[in-house]
């Protein structure tokens, strides 16, 4: 009754089903080696580690990622999840560094005439991010976002150069000097590399989705590369010099709400040791530049995300990335942060959507399966035990309404969910259920034929019967715990209702049939056994009754049969 109540109370009142019944979607992805990265069973399964908690960051639950074959993973998420983001989110490999920018500009139909001159301290700011440290570091980088980069903020060229020669980011004695172009322009000691970098700048057009995706391709880390950025309703594109900081070095990113400013939300990030030396360093470095080589580019897969500027080095192992991002935007990015990057890519192979009908109709089948198994049940015990198959009846019912009710409050206790499998788990355990009352009805038969009557019949039948019910139920939990461990995806949910009907069976049995036997043993429909009743002396071959007499006293007793009643 409590059970029932907490179920009402909690209202959760029907289990959770999974993909294969409610519907939902189910994505195969290929793997790749990326980067010298082989295809491995350590490999896939650590992608399948970091995944699951991917999708498991999103909210999603009884999601299932699982391999097939040798480089196959297979990702099923439930209906009513946003399928889309965790698809993006479950093959993303999400390598992050944070370069510094050596040039950028408005791109496409976002670009701007661009007018000459010098930057002044008075540039209007870029609708961006900007970059912060903890709230408990006493410095703290400018709050408001990097400078627009026009021609005047921009001209960098001979900065540009010396920095892409040098392989690191701009001197901090490079100041602007001026020009029409906003661009950086190629030198003679530039090299062919540096020219063809500043060719690829110069033809970037970020409004086309083929440039952006084909932006900073195979680059590597310790190289300057192009990449596109969307600020705004627009896109910037941005020179970027050689990685200072690798995303594998943040410890935690996590989304906040600025409720102290406008910055609105933020994705917090903390580095470990090595990171945050490093981010001191390259910050310190960076602000000692102008406009735009006074800001870092934070790029995710390729693409700019952020690029904030520095006023001052940023110490202390956190700062903020702040741009304008909504709710799901800065959960997004800190939930791929935090679970870090896959050490393969992946190809989407294919999407297939399972439909609300579809799954209905499989849950329609499953439980017309069990239907039929209970009925053939029901028969089987109406025909053999007659008026003892009430008392499995009333049995079955009450193990079926506690596994009921106990599936509704898993689903939200621990995102269990019903699935196909988990449906002929508790097909199985009906069987398994019943045998139990067999074993105690055959127990109690067997005390009737030796001549006794139902009372004493149902206690001394009972210890024996308990253990024979203890053992079988061990054993098939047993295998139920070994299946649910050795096993991933649906098979698990069959493994797990097996293991909990089993239980439930120990719960029922003892709390129930064994005090409903006691109670009935009392009823003259049963105590005088009828032959109706599954309990008929004379129809189980029963001895007459066992009845106690008085032994003569003294040595004319003779000897007492062991065996005697």
């Amino acid at each position: 009754m409590a059970l029932t109540g907490g179920m009402f109370a909690s209202g959760h009142t029907t289990p959770r089903l999974g993909i294969d019944l409610a519907g939902g979607t189910s994505i195969t992805l290929k793997a790749k080696a990326d980067q010298g990265s082989a295809v491995n069973k350590a490999n896939m399964d650590t992608a399948v580690e970091i995944m699951n908690r991917r999708v498991n960051g999103l909210g999603v639950s009884e999601a299932e990622v699982q391999t097939q074959g040798t480089d196959n993973i297979i990702v099923n998420i439930p209906r009513g999840t946003n399928s889309k983001e965790a698809q993006q989110q479950v093959g993303t490999t999400a390598k992050l560094y944070f370069r510094p920018v050596l040039a950028s500009e408005p791109s496409g139909a976002a670009a701007s005439p661009s007018p000459s001159g010098s930057p002044s301290a008075g540039s209007s700011p870029k609708p961006g991010s900007s970059s912060s440290p903890s709230a408990s570091s006493s410095q703290k980088a400018s709050s408001s976002s990097s400078t627009s980069p026009t021609s005047s903020a921009t001209t960098q060229g001979r900065a540009v150069t010396d920095a892409l020669k040098a392989g690191s980011s701009p001197s901090p004695s490079a100041t602007p000097t001026g020009g029409p172009s906003p661009k950086p322009t190629p030198s003679a000691s530039g090299g062919t590399d540096t020219a063809k970098l500043q060719a690829a700048y110069t033809a970037l057009d970020c409004s086309n989705q083929d440039d952006r995706a084909k932006a900073g391709n195979n680059a590597k880390p310790g190289d300057p590369t192009i990449a596109c950025g969307k600020v705004g309703k627009g896109y910037y594109k941005y020179l970027l010099g050689p990685a200072g900081v690798d995303g594998t070095e943040v410890k935690k990113a996590q989304a906040i709400f600025d409720t102290q400013g406008a910055s609105g939300w933020q994705v917090q990030m903390t580095f470990n040791s090595t990171g945050a030396k490093k981010f001191a360093d390259i910050t310190g470095e960076l602000a000692k530049n102008q406009a735009p080589q006074n800001e870092f580019g934070i790029v995710l897969d390729g693409e700019v995300v952020s690029s904030p500027y520095v006023s001052q080095a940023i110490t202390g192992g956190q700062a903020e990335i702040s741009g304008s991002f909504t709710q799901q935007e800065a959960q997004s990015l800190a939930n791929m942060l935090s679970y870090g990057a896959l050490p393969l890519s992946f190809q989407e192979q294919s999407v297939t959507t399972v439909t609300a009908a579809l799954g209905g109709q499989q849950l329609h089948a499953g439980l017309l399966a069990g239907a039929i198994g209970l009925a053939l049940v029901v028969l089987y015990l109406v025909v053999y035990y007659r008026g003892l198959s009430l008392v499995a009846m009333a049995s079955l019912v009450v193990s079926a309404i506690l596994t009921y009710v106990i599936m509704s409050l898993l689903g939200p206790a621990i995102h269990f969910a019903l699935n196909l499998p988990a449906v002929c788990g508790a097909i199985v355990a009906i069987g398994i259920t019943a045998d139990s009352f067999i074993v105690y009805f055959e127990r109690i038969r067997d005390e009737i034929r030796e001549g006794r009557s139902l009372r004493p019949a149902v206690e001394r039948a009972w210890p024996r019967a308990r253990r024979t019910v203890l053992v079988s139920d061990f054993v098939s939990f047993l295998a139920a715990a070994v299946l649910f461990i050795v096993t991933v995806g649906k098979v698990q949910g069959f493994a797990f209702t097996l293991g909990l009907t089993t239980v439930l069976d120990v719960v029922v049995v003892f709390l129930f049939t064994k005090p409903l036997m006691t109670l009935l043993a009392r009823r003259k429909f049963f105590g005088n056994g009828h032959k109706w009743s599954g309990l008929d002396p004379k129809s189980l071959g029963g001895k007459p009754p066992l009845r106690r007499t008085r032994r003569p006293a003294g040595p004319a007793a003779g000897p007492v049969d062991p065996k005697e009643a």
